[in-house]
């Protein structure tokens, strides 16, 4: 019994030498990986063929969040592939609420949601390398590909006084009922609110474009092995058909506007 506690203890002993030799080892080369990392961005070398990004952006008139794979075409050139799915608000948007009726805040006069959903490519050019492993690389992108815009009807709770009974109905601006959304007393006084998220989507229609973009986008990231950056740039949108958004406004087919995004990644 006593043989077999002391080869147990010898066991025991061996194999955390051995798991504290592995860790040490897995460290070493981890630092040396990283060093080799840290001395190729230093010299500019390309250190990765591809890359997967998903990040989240601000526009001037809305917000969105996309997808993107990256292939390295040389030291200084990538194709960038792109999903980019948004939601554009008019300008003149003005949200209310009622106060005699407890619902979600109304837009008055909003006809349709408005989502577009890009799909692209784009040609990145590296403008300037880190320095060192704390810098930065600016690269400049460029490209476009298809809009495609998604219309979802906006519809409104209204208080339906045809009923025999107090109950509530949608309606929305492409129907009979299309004169309340241009009247703000009447929908006061038929205690009108918004939609829920849910609502609509079996009413989507589809109006196909072009977009074209372009962007400086500065990678902060540590080490060439992640993308932690920031993107800020111009998109210009356009539609084979006018999109209507609200109403008393020009529905149009040409969008320009300016974004910022923050993406978050890993390469290979």
């Amino acid at each position: 019994m006593r043989k077999i506690f002391f080869i147990f203890l010898a066991v025991a002993a061996t194999s955390t030498s051995f798991a504290q030799q592995t860790k040490k080892d897995k460290k070493e080369e981890h630092r040396k990986r990283i060093n080799a990392l840290t001395k190729q961005e230093e010299e500019g070398v390309i250190t990765y063929s591809k890359h997967t990004v998903f990040g989240f952006k601000l526009t001037n008139d809305g917000y969105g969040g996309f997808m993107e794979i990256g292939r390295a075409q040389s030291v200084k050139k990538s194709l960038l592939f792109q999903l980019d799915i948004s939601e554009r608000k008019h300008p003149k948007e003005d949200k209310q609420t009622n106060t005699s009726y407890a619902g979600p805040a109304l837009i008055f006069g909003k006809i349709n949601f408005f989502y577009p959903v890009k799909i692209g490519v784009q040609q990145q050019i590296l403008l300037g390398n880190k320095s060192n492993k704390n810098g930065v690389s600016v690269t400049g992108n460029f490209g476009g590909g298809i809009s495609l815009g998604l219309l979802r009807p906006y519809f409104l709770e209204v208080f339906d006084t045809t009923a025999s009974r107090s109950q509530r109905k949608s309606i929305r601006y492409e129907s009979a009922d299309s004169n309340l959304f241009k009247s703000n007393s009447e929908l006061y006084y038929l205690q009108a609110t918004g939609p829920g998220f849910g609502k609509g989507w079996g009413n989507l229609k589809l109006t196909p474009g072009l977009y074209a973009k372009a962007a400086l986008r500065f990678d902060y990231g540590r080490y060439n092995e992640v993308v932690s950056a920031i993107e800020v740039g111009v998109t210009a949108e356009y539609y084979t058909k006018k999109i209507p958004q609200l109403i008393f406004t020009t529905p149009k087919n040409l969008f320009i506007n300016a974004y910022v995004s923050i993406m978050f990644g890993k390469r290979k």
